[in-house]
């Protein structure tokens, strides 16, 4: 059946006609929604530079590299760098709503693509839960404190998933716009406070030249981990960057436009982050900025490393713009994170598994809209849950599913990589683009390097968790990753054994040239 493009770039039905081709009759999401800026707009919205910032920095600083944190994140910047020249090579060729999910598939087989698809859908699904708890308790935290407003937290999650969820329903030119609005005003105020520390020459210390010392990454210092600590923390920053790969099919041009927004992603976030993680340990001072983030400074604690040079710079006011930046970007960061959720639940449903109408997209909008609704379901469903247990949407909430999902994610980031070499040099596609450097020593030096993130974060998990280590949740954790990436090779082999259409369609469903392909390289229709 071929695709009726139409003004959506859809196919109208319910889903492929037994015994089709792989990619035939499948549903698009709408073309041409977004370019580069706004692909760009997405992955970064997604990293969440304002909430990586506060959230991550202090506990770079306090319990991991100590003043020596800007080095962990120049180490973080390299390693993802170099992870991201295979994962854009592969990026040239193929083109899915399922990104890790397809490239897996093609590079290591079905079985294993299938098995890191659903990784993924569990890391976005949880993200999304995890981001709306610290919205809710950074919002309920500043209305209770400026408008003396009390009102429980769940009530703040209710809004953020509502407003979210509707916002999902339209196409992504409009999502792209709110979240551009957004990042935009994180990275102003955190310019202007780094600019400002650097134009007066720094904090007590001056410009603190140790931060930037390489073997500083490697370097532990605090009450925590260590530097395994920090490093994991540096590199949890940037969770989310990869999904630039997601938006191909809604991009304009995305053989260009995937390969070019994830380097400016991983780059630009990159020296972003070093630069103001400099300029806040330099305004504070080396010392007393470890003892802040440490909270060993009375009436002090992370944010603290941020609002003191704001304020002493620009004002309370300043302060106040600040904290009201923390709660918008959260709140775009968990709709980034829906986006990518619907639509790898989009990818997977458009093949014919969980449920085939995940697969289908909005007559209109040309958006997932059922597989964003289901999102919508599942993140409420989460969310309640901690609710009904009276835990804390900040401690437990946001600490439990973060972990859970970054666990989750780098374990597909680490098999990404080798996929990539897979893909070229074992299976030996596209020999023109194969080349010993791009598609074997950096997919391969990069997915090493991913797995010792992942063990990073196994080693330090306790201190990671903090005040949430005791849970029943924080043990099941690497059970519910193992058994997720299990459940997806028995799937995988049982649609091998009784279902081998269905199973020649996992993770097989690409965009070529504007049109859905299956596998072995021909048209849909053709």
């Amino acid at each position: 059946m071929a695709v009726q493009r139409g003004d959506t770039g859809q196919r109208s039905g319910a889903g492929p006609e037994p015994g089709a081709a792989p990619g035939a009759g499948v549903d698009r999401l709408k073309a041409d929604s977004v370019g580069l800026a706004g692909v760009v707009f997405m992955a970064v919205a997604t990293a969440a530079p304002i909430t990586a910032m506060t959230g991550n920095l202090p506990i770079v600083v306090g319990q991991g590299n100590g003043a020596g944190a800007p080095a962990a994140y120049v180490f973080a910047t390299l390693v993802l760098t170099v992870f991201s020249v295979g994962y854009v090579a592969m990026a040239r060729h193929l083109t899915a709503a399922g990104a890790f999910y397809g490239y897996i598939s093609h590079g290591l087989g079905r079985v294993v693509g299938m098995a890191s698809g659903l990784l993924a859908v569990l890391a976005y699904i949880v993200f999304e839960a995890a981001v709306v708890g610290f919205f809710a308790y950074a919002l309920r935290g500043l209305v209770a404190a400026q408008l003396g407003v009390e009102l429980p937290w769940g009530w703040y999650a209710a809004l953020g998933l509502l407003v979210i969820g509707v916002m999902a329903w339209f196409d992504l030119h409009l999502t792209a716009r709110v979240l551009g609005v957004a990042l935009v005003l994180e990275v102003t105020v955190l310019g202007a406070v780094s600019l400002a520390v650097l134009f007066t020459g720094g904090g007590p210390d001056g410009m603190v030249g140790e931060a930037l010392d390489p073997l500083n990454a490697f370097r532990g210092v605090g009450s925590g981990g260590g530097a395994g600590l920090g490093l994991f923390f540096a590199f949890c920053s940037w969770v989310g960057f990869e999904s630039t790969a997601m938006y191909g099919e809604e991009s304009r041009d995305p053989k260009r436009v995937v390969p070019r927004a994830t380097l400016i992603s991983v780059i630009g976030v990159g020296l972003f982050y070093v630069f103001v993680s400099w300029m806040i340990v330099s305004g504070n001072g080396a010392r007393h900025a470890v003892d802040v983030a440490d909270g060993l400074v009375p009436g002090k604690d992370g944010n603290s490393l941020f609002f003191d040079p704001l304020g002493a710079h620009f004002g309370g006011w300043a302060v106040t713009v600040f904290q009201w930046l923390v709660v918008s970007g959260s709140f775009a960061c968990a709709m980034a994170f829906h986006q990518c959720a619907a639509r790898y639940l989009y990818a997977i449903g458009r093949e014919g598994f969980i449920h085939p109408a995940l697969g289908r997209t909005h007559p209109r909008h040309g958006s997932p809209h059922i597989a964003s609704l289901a999102q919508s379901v599942i993140g409420a469903a989460l969310v309640a849950g901690f609710l009904a247990a009276g835990m804390d949407p900040y401690t437990h909430l946001y600490t439990l599913l973060a972990l859970l999902g970054t666990m989750a994610i780098l374990i597909v980031q680490t098999l990404c990589s080798f996929a990539v070499v897979g893909w070229f040099h074992v299976q030996g596609r596209h020999p023109e683009t194969g080349h010993w450097f791009r598609t074997l020593v950096a997919p391969l030096a990069g997915g090493v390097a991913m797995a010792g993130v992942v063990v990073l974060l196994v080693v330090h998990r306790d201190a990671a968790a903090g005040a949430a280590a005791g849970t029943l949740l924080f043990r099941l954790i690497p059970y519910l990753v193992v058994g997720t990436f299990l459940g997806g090779i028995a799937l995988a082999l049982w649609m091998r054994a009784r279902r081998p259409q269905r199973y020649a369609r996992m993770g097989r469903i690409v965009l070529e040239d504007a049109a859905e392909r299956a596998d072995d390289g021909a048209p849909v229709g053709a």
